[in-house]
């Protein structure tokens, strides 16, 4: 798809089997279906170009028998993040002869994504990022949801596992009272040429602390912008994430 502005983009997904906190996530069943068939789904239907980057045949399979030829692609299984996963696609359609202006890395476990949500990272065109309002103190403390702090000009300055601000002299349950604190959604965009960058960059030493590949890009300058969302995405990293997310879907579907 070109967005208004006349943007092609590539839209990858990638997924990996061998989670250490859910192992077979991509293939786990919600609201009957496979979690990675839902944002490949909403991908599918902003975008023309939408790839899942996988190095497991369980998922390749799985992807061409529901979506056809031309849905996955099968990476190497070395990859340090998702991000180099989605390079490798990038770099071999290149090679094919097929050009794009944007690359959209959309995390295959965001089930809840919205087909507004990417567009409008899409039309930021410079490596922006998108962040939503943490509401709970259970969120807030939970290592699985990643924190971004930013500057005044909407560009982050850190991500991490951890509570951020730490806001000094007060208690932790109530760091929601009169401070906002916000929460990473799993969707980020690249020019292509700054994908080929940020794919050649050593792991860093704060990624390798938090695992969070946003810091390697951080550590080496590149300036990350982020833009916010109302739109609260329900993130699956464990089978109780799952069930939230079960219930949720519930939720959407009693709405209709």
């Amino acid at each position: 798809m070109a967005t208004d502005n006349n943007l092609k983009v590539l839209a990858v997904i990638p997924a990996r089997y061998a989670s250490s906190r859910f192992p077979g996530k991509p293939l786990a069943l919600l609201g009957g279906k496979p979690i990675i068939d839902y944002a490949y789904s909403v991908a599918s239907s902003v975008f023309d170009d939408v790839v899942v980057a996988t190095d497991d045949e369980r998922i390749c399979d799985h992807m061409e028998k529901t979506f056809g030829d031309g849905s996955v692609m099968m990476t190497s299984p070395d990859h340090q993040s998702g991000t180099d996963r989605c390079g490798e696609v990038l770099r071999r359609l290149l090679r094919q002869g097929t050009d794009f202006d944007v690359v959209i890395n959309l995390q295959g476990d965001e089930p809840f994504v919205e087909p507004s949500q990417l567009l409008s990272l899409a039309e930021c065109f410079l490596d922006p990022e998108v962040k939503t309002p943490i509401r709970t103190i259970e969120e807030l403390l939970s290592p699985n949801n990643v924190k971004v702090v930013c500057g005044t000009d909407g560009r982050a300055l850190y991500f991490s596992r951890q509570p951020i601000p730490f806001r000094r002299g007060v208690e932790p349950e109530q760091w929601l009272e009169g401070m906002p604190y916000f929460k990473h959604v799993g969707i980020y965009a690249f020019r292509t040429a700054t994908l080929d960058e940020v794919c050649n960059l050593s792991v860093s030493p704060l990624e390798s602390c938090e695992k969070l590949e946003q810091l390697r890009w951080l550590e080496a300058g590149y300036r990350i912008a982020v833009r916010e969302t109302s739109r609260a995405n329900v993130g699956i990293d464990t089978p109780d994430d799952l069930a939230a997310a079960e219930k949720q879907l519930k939720e959407n579907k009693e709405k209709i």
